[in-house]
């Protein structure tokens, strides 16, 4: 072997070598695993569960204006939400997979809020749907979302999404009062900035289409 021909497999093997060293750190660093696993009941695996269904819900109302809209910052918004939050859920899925925990649970919806010893709890998370998760939209909101279209369309999934984007922001926040898996911090504040900042956004889109923003 010439030497300019084992210098280049030295090179690719020391390539190969530092990529597998800096995926196993960051699989360390990333792991839910890394902290004590959550418990079935923890606070950990009832917001993982319970934001993977706010998500699902986000992505299915970005994915309806994408089909109902020809402007393009909405379209470009909805393409947004669409990927980022089935990202997230996808995530979650995987933590609850690893922890060994099932997807679902016999706990009421929310129920990892509900103590009176942090400052949010289900008491203080917006909502204008009685019976759902907040900030959810109804099945009925949902249907007349997929039958409007252009303006109309626009401002119904603006109006959806910014209060569905507030009460994921106050869910994210509780969970970071909560947690201690990093895992589960890193994602709540990503979200906590991603959508507040959305949210702004959004408000700013929705006073372009009406006289009034919420």
């Amino acid at each position: 072997m010439s030497s300019r021909a084992l210098r280049l497999v030295i090179a690719a093997s020391i390539t190969v070598f530092i990529v597998v060293v800096v995926a196993l750190i960051v699989g360390r660093a990333t792991s839910p695993t890394a902290n004590a696993t959550p418990g079935n009941l923890s606070a950990d695996a009832g917001f993982s569960r319970d934001m993977q269904f706010h998500h699902d819900q986000a992505v299915e109302m970005a994915l309806i204006i994408r089909d109902n809209t020809d402007d393009e910052q909405i379209r470009r918004l909805a393409y947004d939400i669409a990927t980022s939050q089935a990202q997230q859920s996808g995530q979650m899925f995987g933590w609850l997979a690893s922890w060994g925990l099932p997807q679902n649970s016999s706990q009421p919806q929310m129920e990892w809020m509900a103590d009176s010893g942090h400052k949010h709890d289900t008491t203080t998370l917006v909502g204008r749907n009685p019976g759902l998760m907040p900030g959810m939209a109804s099945a009925a909101e949902i249907t007349e979302l997929t039958n409007l279209r252009g303006v109309e369309a626009e401002r119904l999934f603006l109006d959806l999404m910014i209060e569905h984007h507030r009460a994921g922001v106050e869910m994210a926040e509780a969970i970071l009062e909560r947690t201690q898996t990093e895992v589960v911090r890193n994602l709540a504040q990503a979200i906590v900035t991603a959508q507040s900042g959305e949210i702004v956004y959004m408000n700013e889109l929705l006073g372009a289409r009406s006289d009034a923003s919420f």
